[in-house]
C-alpha cells in the first residue's frame, strides 16, 4: 500500500492543514529516506520521515497508513 506524503503527514498530525504539510515538503522542511521529495510522492510502511522545524528535527518511521484525520491518541499511534 501507498499514500502521498502530503496526504501522510496530515492525518498523522504533523502539520495542522494538508496544505501546510505540501508546502514543507515543497520547500525541502521534509525528507523521506534522507531524500528530499515532491508532495505527490508515496509513502511505504516502513520508511522514515524527517521533518524539520526551525531548529527541532523529528524523525518518524511509517507504521501505518491513515486515509482519515482522527483524534491525536490514534495518530500517535
Amino acid at each position: 500500500d501507498r499514500q502521498r506524503v502530503d496526504k501522510w503527514l496530515w492525518p498523522a498530525r504533523m502539520f495542522k492543514t494538508r496544505a501546510l504539510a505540501a508546502a514543507a515538503v515543497t520547500g525541502g522542511k521534509v525528507h523521506l529516506n534522507n531524500a528530499r521529495v515532491k508532495p505527490a510522492h508515496h509513502v511505504h510502511i516502513d520508511d522514515t520521515i524527517i521533518i524539520q522545524r526551525g531548529i527541532t528535527e523529528m524523525t518518524v518511521v511509517v507504521t501505518a497508513l491513515s486515509t482519515r484525520r482522527g483524534p491525536a491518541p490514534e495518530a500517535a499511534k
